[in-house]
């Protein structure tokens, strides 16, 4: 592991953004950044900064590093704290939505 990136209680379902992540683990961190710019999904702004912020991690680390060498080692979704929310309802009554948080980890790799 050359540099890691963690974004925290990012506002989006875990599992529609692991949907995102699958299509960009083990790839080249440009070509992973190619995918995400023509995914249609909301979560690709929220991995491609993360994306962003481990690439900088690398260089700010080690200044030699070549950013083309570099590769996603590992990338994974955690489910975050859920914020409970109510949604009126007829006859007085109110339902209890929860919103989903997640925390997105990238760690990045050299090839050799």
């Amino acid at each position: 592991m050359i540099s890691q990136a963690t974004g925290r209680f990012i506002r989006m379902s875990p599992q529609k953004a692991r949907l995102v992540v699958d299509l960009i683990r083990g790839k080249n961190v440009n070509e992973a950044l190619m995918t995400l710019k023509f995914t249609n999904k909301k979560a690709t702004r929220e991995i491609e900064k993360v994306v962003k912020s481990a690439m900088a991690n690398a260089t700010q680390k080690n200044e030699s590093v070549d950013v083309d060498d570099l590769f996603i080692e590992k990338c994974f979704i955690n489910e975050g704290p859920r914020q409970k929310r109510i949604r009126p309802a007829p006859m007085g009554r109110a339902y209890r939505y929860q919103r989903r948080t997640s925390h997105i980890t990238i760690e990045l790799g050299e090839k050799e």
